[in-house]
């Protein structure tokens, strides 16, 4: 039974392929790159939504990649060695493939987390809502290559990579994104939207009080506004309510410590807020689409 939605991690169980590189160390807390062998032919598939922008990279072969929304009609993406699929979708969407002569397909897969991709958006748009990204597929765009590039050379080595190298290169990675590939649709609603420094000091603030109830009174006055004023603005600037919000960073928070603890899921989950067991797994379940326990082991 495949979902309508999975995690990062959780998105290869549904692709079939051998994992021939791995991202796994503390190093890579910002990026979650894998690089896979896929089969040569591959019938349609459904593919979950993942939250996290998704950049797919060409190293080797040449095949014709054919994508669909659900009941839609097949786009077809004629791909070879540096070309590169961009995808952020809101809904789950076919894909199937057919290689090109005998060289193995190979691709890497990129994930940039969503922290930080909220993190340069407020720095470039003045806006913590993430941006819609245009999808891409069989693109070319060298710059975009050259961080690839240097991303593959960092999984490469001996000791997992250098995490302050890793972080700047995924910084840069999530700005040439944002510039380049965001839709401008809402550009209109930013200009009326939070001032960008009192958003910072809001987001801020509840980065640092994940662990307690939520509060729009003691937020808002974070922010110098009323609570209507500021929920409202706040909406405009990030597409979602405070509360949702922060629902949100909370179960982003949970995944980082499954992944790089071994805090016990209840422990995990008193952390982010939620004193009930029960009650943690259904949110994070709803938010990711698997149960805690599965996202750890996968």
């Amino acid at each position: 039974m495949i979902p309508d939605r999975t995690s990062s991690r959780g998105l290869e169980r549904f692709i079939a392929g051998r994992t021939l590189l791995s991202g796994d160390s503390l190093a890579w807390s910002d990026l979650f790159v894998q690089v896979y062998s896929r089969h040569q032919n591959q019938e349609p598939f459904l593919v979950p939504v993942v939250a996290e922008p998704l950049v797919v990279w060409v190293m080797s072969g040449e095949a014709i990649v054919e994508e669909r929304d659900l009941g839609g009609e097949w786009q077809t993406a004629h791909v070879k060695v540096g070309d590169f699929f961009l995808t952020r979708t809101d809904r789950p969407y076919e894909m199937r493939w057919r290689a090109l002569g005998s060289d193995p397909f190979q691709v890497m897969h990129l994930y940039i987390s969503m922290p930080l991709f909220e993190r340069v958006a407020v720095d470039i748009l003045g806006s913590a809502s993430p941006p819609r990204l245009r999808d891409v597929s069989g693109g070319q765009d060298p710059r975009l290559a050259h961080f690839l590039a240097l991303i593959h050379e960092e999984l490469n080595v001996q000791d997992g990579g250098s995490r302050l190298y890793v972080e700047g290169l995924a910084q840069s990675l999530a700005v040439h994104l944002i510039r380049t590939y965001a839709s401008n649709d809402d550009e209109g609603d930013r200009q009326t939207a939070l001032p960008g420094f009192k958003l910072r000091r809001a987001l801020a603030h509840l980065e640092e009080h994940l662990a307690e109830p939520f509060n729009l009174a003691e937020l808002a006055e974070k922010a110098g506004m009323s609570a209507f004023h500021f929920s409202r603005l706040f909406k405009k600037a990030t597409g979602m309510s405070p509360s949702r919000h922060f629902i949100r960073q909370r179960m982003v928070r949970a995944q980082q410590l499954l992944q790089e603890t071994d805090l016990s899921i209840i422990r995990v989950g008193i952390a982010v807020g939620y004193s009930s067991p029960s009650h943690f797994a259904r949110v994070f379940r709803r938010e990711t689409g698997v149960l805690p326990s599965r996202y750890r082991r996968t």
